[in-house]
């Protein structure tokens, strides 16, 4: 009965916790929100924004979906098939775009 209560009080996490990730995630926002005030343009402001949401994501997945405390096969099974779908995506882009400029290469211009 004693290891039940020892248990079920070390799955309890403090709320400060909590309150620091909300406030991350709030700087986050905040500097997403700053590229598209700032103006930037191009990849810098893509890589820029995809990055911030990369880290928001990241903290909402390991903190408030309790992945953090996880098994290490359980986050393997959850978390690297998307990272696989993203690298094949990765993968088939850079095929098309061998392909668009073979067929520009060997074809011309499309009228």
């Amino acid at each position: 009965m004693a290891t039940a209560a020892a248990h079920a009080e070390q799955q309890q996490h403090p709320i400060a916790l909590y309150l620091v990730v909300w406030g991350l995630l709030f700087v986050l926002s905040a500097f997403s929100y700053l590229v598209d005030y700032l103006g930037l343009e191009g990849y810098l402001r893509w890589s820029l924004i995809l990055l911030f949401m990369m880290l928001k994501a990241g903290l909402i997945v390991a903190v408030f979906m309790h992945m953090a405390w996880e098994r290490l096969a359980l986050i393997y099974a959850i978390l690297l098939p998307p990272a696989l779908v993203l690298v094949f995506v990765a993968l088939m882009v850079s095929e098309a775009n061998y392909v668009l400029l073979t067929r520009l290469t060997f074809f011309g211009a499309a009228p």
